[in-house]
């Protein structure tokens, strides 16, 4: 993933909060199959410094074959994102020197895939996602609210999968490269209710991340 200095997101409070929030991966793989991609939620595990993410697929995907002795893989978790209009600079009554772009964030993990199929730890990594997904509700609901011998039938169905991080990057590109004004311009546009690209979460961000005046 290209990222220029400016849009570096190094904290990995940072990283691993935008993975909370947005779990659902993408899994990317160059297999013996060739390049393939499975959208899967993960739980992201620290010890330390250590970096786990745990997922399970279906038994019935393919796709879980591939990482059978495979040394790398790519997983990227996209946040929140949003265009970027010329208008909302106001640069642009200036100079007209501005073209539309694409404000997002983003976390790109590599790391070694491991293979799970104990139905012990299949539980545990379900009963973990399911909580982690399920705690902000009034009325939670649990792994242990289905059958015992429905929930066994279930994990006999999927493939539980750990990878151990070597590499975690992100990248924040929310204006940080204009100036102060046209930076405020798109956080105000975001913030808009009006404005058909609205979208106040990533105005939140641009605002936070504005470059100060100099």
């Amino acid at each position: 993933m290209y990222i220029p200095a400016t849009f570096a997101e190094n904290d990995p409070a940072m990283l691993m909060d935008l993975i909370r929030q947005h779990p659902l991966g993408m899994l990317i793989t160059a297999g013996a199959s060739g390049l393939q991609a499975s959208p899967v939620p993960f739980l992201c595990r620290r010890d330390g410094e250590k970096l786990t993410l745990v997922a399970h697929l279906a038994r019935a995907n393919a796709h879980w074959k591939d990482l059978v002795g495979l040394q790398e893989c790519l997983v990227i978790f996209q946040g929140p994102a949003s265009y970027v209009s010329p208008d909302w600079y106001p640069s642009k009554t200036t100079t007209h020197k501005v073209v539309p772009t694409w404000n997002y964030a983003m976390v790109q993990a590599r790391g070694v895939p491991k293979l799970l199929h104990a139905p012990d730890w299949l539980r545990e990594q379900v009963g973990d996602l399911t909580d982690a997904m399920e705690r902000s509700r009034a009325t939670p609901w649990a792994v242990s609210d289905a059958p015992d011998d429905f929930i066994a039938s279930q994990l006999k169905a999927i493939v539980g999968i750990e990878i151990d991080v070597v590499e975690i990057r992100g990248k924040w590109k929310m204006s940080q490269n204009r100036t102060p004004e046209d930076a405020g311009g798109v956080a105000r546009a975001l913030a808009d209710p009006s404005e058909p690209h609205a979208n106040p979460v990533v105005a939140d961000i641009v605002a936070a991340r504005m470059p100060r005046k100099p």
